[in-house]
């Protein structure tokens, strides 16, 4: 995957690849679009806004090496979903069970802010995620994402509801279309959201367990 559709987000990429944190001075930034991560078949979905510039844009790896995916992780691994619980490199032996996350944008925009323009040249590869998993459930983090995939879902062929269905942190919407598919949102792993409490791990595992759950997966945490 190496998409240079973008100018904004190529040059943004590669400058920060180039200057780095000073904490990690001495690695090799990634520096490219970051693509998504988990098994082909995965039943469910995890859908986040974009890479951190010093995380996935620094490690190759969806939400790893920030604070977001230590959160993030943390949770999947509680309900049964991860190996382990945290995710620091692309070589630290993760695995995850029957999920695959993913972003509608690949690569690491400035102030994690991508525009509406770069969501929308980006989805092709969110369309081309789904035609392969033909995934029975999605946790969307974040009203970004929820706005981002509804337009996919619906051009995938599941019949998304007018007016559409509203973001908001435990909605669960059921769609039809290919097969049953449970739409799940929770609030983004930010830490603007985790630092505040506005997410709690505890939220965050209720949501992903419920979706393990419509999507026929093992979550053994009760």
């Amino acid at each position: 995957m190496d998409c240079r559709a973008c100018p904004r987000l190529v040059d943004w990429r590669e400058a920060v690849a180039r200057e780095k944190r000073a904490a990690y001075r001495d690695e090799e930034y990634w520096g490219r679009p970051v693509p998504g991560i988990g098994p082909a078949d995965a039943r469910l979905l995890v859908v986040g806004l974009a890479p951190a510039a010093h995380g996935g844009n620094r490690t190759g790896r969806m939400f790893t090496g920030d604070r977001s995916g230590d959160v993030l992780f943390a949770a999947l691994h509680a309900v049964g979903l991860t190996n382990q619980p945290t995710a620091v490199h692309r070589d630290d032996g993760l695995e995850l069970y029957g999920v695959r996350i993913t972003a509608p944008v690949h690569c690491a925009p400035p102030e994690n802010k991508p525009t509406p323009a770069e969501r929308d040249t980006c989805a092709a590869w969110l369309r081309a995620e789904l035609a392969l998993l033909a995934p029975r459930a999605v946790v969307v983090l974040g009203a970004f994402g929820w706005q981002a995939l509804l337009p996919v879902l619906a051009g995938a062929g599941w019949t998304v509801p007018r007016p559409r269905p509203r973001f908001g942190h435990g909605a669960h919407v059921e769609l039809a279309g290919p097969g049953p598919l449970h739409l799940f949102g929770s609030y983004h792993v930010s830490q603007q959201n985790t630092f505040t409490g506005r997410l709690t791990p505890a939220m965050l595992e209720d949501v992903l367990r419920a979706a393990a759950t419509a999507a026929g997966l093992y979550a053994p945490t009760t």
